[in-house]
């Protein structure tokens, strides 16, 4: 089995681009921060964050600690971490990761395959009947535009 790691990247918005906003896609700082702010009314114990992402309770304290320290979540006095209603910053790019996420269709859980056709094009045929077939059609296109 050979793993082939893909990765992508997307053109921006320049009107919503922060550059200094320290969020990167695919790292568990971005993973956390997204949950936050995707649950703004929420507080949750560095516990919860574990729970709920799969993460290390040692990494979820530490990241959390990091993002509060940078000004990008809230903790309240008994250690409930929080998205600040201030940060549209991060409400934008935690936005455009959802509409990334919808545009290739994450919403599907990754034990889900996708549905086998019950005919597959071309099936039983070999390249050289498929070319011959797709040449005719052309031609018979080509005469009916004519």
């Amino acid at each position: 089995v050979q793993l082939i790691t893909v990765e992508y990247t997307m053109p921006i918005l320049l009107d919503d681009h922060d550059a200094d906003l320290p969020l990167r896609p695919g790292t568990t700082k971005s993973d956390i921060a997204a949950f936050l702010y995707r649950h703004p009314d929420w507080g949750y114990s560095p516990q919860e964050v574990t729970e709920e992402l799969g993460v290390p309770r040692g990494t979820a304290t530490t990241t959390l600690a990091r993002l509060h320290d940078e000004g990008l979540v809230g903790k309240t006095n008994d250690g409930y971490y929080h998205a600040l209603d201030d940060r549209s910053d991060v409400r934008r790019y935690v936005a455009s990761l959802d509409q990334v996420d919808r545009l290739f269709g994450r919403h599907r859980g990754d034990d889900i395959a996708p549905e086998e056709p019950e005919k597959q094009i071309g099936e039983g045929r070999t390249d050289d009947e498929l070319d011959a077939e797709l040449d005719a059609l052309e031609a018979e296109r080509d005469e009916s535009e004519e």
